[in-house]
This record gives structure tokens, C-alpha cells and sequence, in this order.
């Protein structure tokens, strides 16, 4: 897909000269075994690529964005392609996950890659430190408006790699609960201002379960979990971070887990998806289908679904992830831009990249309609923003988001979730102690953290 623009600014690039990269020789002396446990993180697949080449002068922009984001990406680069300072644009997608970070990958080892590309930053640790990606330049972005005081510190704070910023975030993407605002406020729920109200403790949110239950009559809070390779993970990071003790995977292990804090968040889980109030076998599909069914109060979701849920006719209500523990947190990941590494960067397309990324992030307004929350701040502060509902209710997950601790091996879609998941599975199904499962859980961060990084 291609965008046209009249003009082009050409003058130089401050240094911000390359990362110490990685040879593609030396990324494909790893091999499938390298590439590939540090790519083949997710379990999706298919893709389209419908790459174009237009002219010379046209920005490069490699994205994951397919369906209804795929197309407020398209509006949003329209918009900034209008007039006489608009870009051409030469956009390629990509499903996410293996063929995506594959080829973004590889086309950063062999120095040639797009001129920007979209990456998860709870992935950043398996790229910015083997010289995959190159640092953005905080001095050209100042000139086109977007500095750090831009985003909230829980978000910046990620986005560096030994003191250099190489990713600046588009979005934040949270794990919160959506729920039906007839039956929260049958409920006794809803706070003055009809929201959903702080619990505050594990006892307030096992007994608004069991209100949100006696007014459905079926279920109280809904949450798909079985053969899931993210949600449990997501759901026990989120309530671990509350207790306010960390979750550290040091290079070469061993993990530094509060196993204490997390037996207590097992079986505060465990209480929770009891199985007679919450339901504790149900998968994804099943959970979302029982909450547009009626079949239940509340669903803990990201907030990618609501698109879908807005189309249920339910009155929809969201809020961030309820805080029971000492402190709030919200599981979050983050849609970010990257400048994947080339080995002779041209400066003036590098001042394109820079300026090309800053007008998107002001476009947010329009990407924060499929749910997601901008994380350039100062659209937060729009009256638009205000007025997009539920979307603006949750908007402060922002401010306390926590994502994958960071190591080559974590993040979206990665197999690291994935073993998190399977004995947090268990431990709902009442398969296994809580105990056991955080044994468990230390067991399969130690490891991967034994296993070499393929780039390092």
C-alpha cells in the first residue's frame, strides 16, 4: 500500500549513528535454533504482505495491524500524508508473531531493513541488545514535538536499552474488565458516578462475584483460561505487581521470584475461579461468548475486544484491572515504533523516520477508537478523548502498567507466557496445589534463563 506526498524535507540527520549490530552471518550461524526460539514466539499464523515499491523517496513502514486496526492505521496514514509537508509511504503487513518478527529480524541482521517498523515492547529485550535495532535520536524528536515528558515514566522506562530510547510507544494495550453496567449496578458496583468502584482487597472482589452472580443468575466474573498461552500469565503478573514484589529474570538466572507474594496470587486466583460463583474451565472463546451471552457480570479481557463487545448491545461498562492488593497495577504491553537497524542509514530518510513517527503519534485519537490507549499523553487531554466512552474510563491503566520483565526470551506471544500459563492452568482447574504451581513457575524461568541468547 502506498501513500503520496508532495514533498520531502532533506536536510541532515543529527548523529545517531548505528547500534553495534549483528552480522546476518553471524544471525544465521544461530540457526533455526538461535532465530527461531528467539522468533518463533507465537502460535498464530497466516499472513499478508502486500508489499509495493514505489518510488525511491518513499518511507519504508513495516506493521503487524490487520483488520479493524489494520484500517485506522491506513486512515491514520492517510492523514499525515495530506498536504504539502505529507509523506509517501511504502506500508508492508505482516501477521504477528513468527513471519513478522522473522523477517524483521533477518532484515536487521543484513543491514537493509524498513526505514520504521512496529515492535511489542515487551519485546525490546530480544532485539535492542544484539544491535538489531537502532537508537531513535531524543533531540529530532524534540524538533517535531514528541519528547519523553510525552508519556507516562511506567511506559518510557521500557523503551531503553543501556541508557538509549530505541522504541517510541504508539499505544498502551491492557488486560482490564469489561462489565455489564445493569447488572454492576444491581449489583451495588457502581460508584456515584455509575463506574465500576474500588475493591480494594480480595475479599471486595470474591464478593462482587458472587453479587454479580445472584443478578445474572449463571456466573459472576467470566475469564478464559484453558489452553490459553497468555491470559493466566497475564492475570497473575498483574495481581503479583500489586503486591508490590518483583519478578526479575537476570541474565543467566537464577529468577528472583517473591515466591511467598506468589502463591498468595495463585490462591487468591484459585478462590476467585472457585468454580460454582466463576466459572474455572472455560477458554477464551467460551469466556467472551458467555459474557456476550448474559452468562455472566464481568469478563477480564483486554481491551482489543471492545470492538466486539460494542457490537453486543450490552450496556458496557470498563475499568482497569481491580485493584485487590497493596499497590495498582495493570498488565499492559505496548504497539511501538522501532528503526530496525541499517548498516549506512540515510540521514535524511533517518529525519523522515523521526518526523514520520511524531505525526502518527499525534493521529492517536483516532487509533485509541479500537480501544487501545494512546500513549502519547497529550491526546489523553483532549476533549474528544474524554468523550470516548468506555475507552477513557480505563485510560489510567497507563500510569501503573507493567509488562513482561524484561529478557531475550519474554514478552508478547512468547514461549515464556506460554510456560507461565501451564501450571497457573492447572492450579485453576484444581489440578495442582498453589504451591506446586509456583514451584513450577521458578522451574520454567530457570530454565530458559540457562538457555544462551541467539544475538547476544
Amino acid at each position: 500500500m502506498s501513500f503520496s506526498s508532495s514533498a520531502h524535507e532533506a536536510s541532515a540527520t543529527p548523529g545517531s549513528g548505528p547500534a553495534p549490530g549483528i552480522g546476518r552471518r553471524r544471525f544465521l550461524r544461530h540457526g533455526t535454533a538461535g532465530a527461531g526460539a528467539l522468533l518463533a514466539m507465537s502460535p498464530l499464523a497466516g499472513c499478508s504482505s502486500p508489499a509495493s515499491a514505489s518510488g525511491a523517496s518513499a518511507l519504508s513502514v513495516w506493521d503487524l495491524f490487520q483488520g479493524g486496526d489494520g484500517m485506522l492505521m491506513n486512515d491514520m496514514i492517510k492523514a499525515v500524508s495530506q498536504g504539502p509537508e505529507g509523506f509517501r509511504i511504502d506500508r508492508t503487513i505482516l501477521d504477528w508473531g513468527p513471519s513478522y518478527y522473522t523477517k524483521l529480524a533477518m532484515s536487521a541482521a543484513g543491514g537493509r531493513a524498513s526505514d520504521v517498523a512496529v515492535l511489542h515492547l515487551s519485546r525490546l529485550a530480544g532485539y535492542a541488545p544484539g544491535g538489531l535495532l537502532d537508537p531513535f535520536d531524543l533531540d529530532l524528536l524534540a524538533e517535531f514535538g514528541v519528547t519523553e515528558k510525552d508519556f507516562t515514566p511506567a511506559v518510557w522506562s521500557r523503551t531503553k536499552h543501556q541508557g538509549r530510547v530505541y522504541a517510541i510507544p504508539l499505544d498502551v494495550h491492557p488486560f482490564i474488565v469489561f462489565y455489564d453496567r445493569k447488572a454492576a449496578g444491581q449489583a451495588g458496583l457502581l460508584d456515584a458516578e455509575g463506574e465500576l468502584a474500588p475493591m480494594g482487597s480480595p475479599k471486595a472482589l470474591l464478593e462482587a462475584g458472587k453479587a454479580l452472580a445472584d443478578v445474572t443468575g449463571k456466573s459472576g466474573i467470566l475469564f478464559g483460561h484453558v489452553t490459553d498461552t497468555a491470559q493466566s500469565w497475564r492475570q497473575f503478573a498483574a495481581l503479583y505487581a500489586q503486591t508490590g514484589a518483583a519478578f526479575t529474570l537476570p541474565d543467566g538466572g537464577p529468577a528472583e521470584i517473591d515466591t511467598d507474594a506468589a502463591v498468595q496470587v495463585v490462591s487468591f486466583m484459585q478462590q476467585l475461579f472457585d468454580g460454582r460463583t466463576n466459572p474455572n474451565n472455560l477458554d477464551y472463546n467460551s469466556a467472551l461468548a458467555g459474557f456476550l451471552g448474559g452468562r455472566g457480570g464481568m469478563a477480564m479481557l483486554g481491551e482489543w475486544e471492545l470492538p466486539t463487545l460494542q457490537k453486543s448491545g450490552i450496556p458496557l461498562g470498563a475499568a482497569p484491572f481491580p485493584q485487590v492488593f497493596g499497590r495498582p497495577a495493570v498488565y499492559t504491553d505496548s504497539h511501538s515504533f522501532v528503526l530496525p537497524h541499517q548498516s549506512d542509514p540515510d540521514p535524511a530518510r533517518r529525519r523522515e523516520a523521526h518526523r514520520y513517527v511524531a505525526r502518527i503519534l499525534k493521529q492517536s485519537l483516532t487509533w485509541a477508537s479500537a480501544g487501545h490507549i494512546p500513549a502519547y499523553q497529550p491526546v489523553l487531554a483532549e476533549p474528544e478523548y474524554a468523550a470516548l466512552k468506555p475507552q477513557s474510563s480505563y485510560a489510567d491503566a497507563g500510569d501503573v502498567a507493567v509488562l513482561d520483565p524484561p529478557n531475550w526470551f519474554a514478552g508478547a506471544a512468547s514461549n515464556f507466557q506460554n510456560r507461565m500459563c501451564q501450571p497457573l492452568q492447572s492450579a485453576l482447574l484444581g489440578n495442582t496445589s498453589a504451591e506446586k504451581a509456583v514451584r513450577q513457575m521458578v522451574r520454567e524461568a530457570n530454565t530458559l534463563l540457562r538457555q544462551p541468547n541467539p544475538v547476544a
